[in-house]
């Protein structure tokens, strides 16, 4: 089976996506690309870049769900390698919308397993 991909979002984001039935982020017709995680990496990206926000979730994506290439790399000159969509993202590719809390000091832990929300 293949590893989810996870992105994350606001809540109000997701909601709106959800009502159009595709998610395109702020920065996608610029870098036209999405930029996703995979579960290990969530953490520590929304540290990196979201410290203290409340009101973010992480969509978890289904890749063979996705009609676009999907490509790991780095393109910050690092080792470590990311998931990107080169696609807007269907919703219906997205199988959970997960709750990410702001926990202690302003730092984010992924829940692991919790689910909320289902999509179809």
């Amino acid at each position: 089976m293949m590893e989810p991909l996870y992105h994350i979002t606001s809540a109000e984001q997701a909601h709106a996506a959800r009502q159009s039935g595709t998610y395109r982020p702020a920065g996608f017709a610029a870098e036209g690309f999405m930029h996703c995680s995979y579960r290990h990496q969530v953490s520590g990206v929304a540290n990196r870049l979201f410290g203290g926000r409340a009101d973010l979730v992480v969509l978890e994506i289904d890749r063979r769900r996705l009609s676009c290439k999907v490509v790991d790399e780095n393109l910050e000159g690092g080792d470590e390698l990311f998931p990107h969509v080169y696609g807007p993202l269907p919703m219906s590719a997205v199988t959970s919308i997960l709750p990410l809390p702001c926990g202690e000091g302003g730092r984010f832990e992924f829940p692991a397993g919790a689910r909320v929300q289902q999509s179809s």
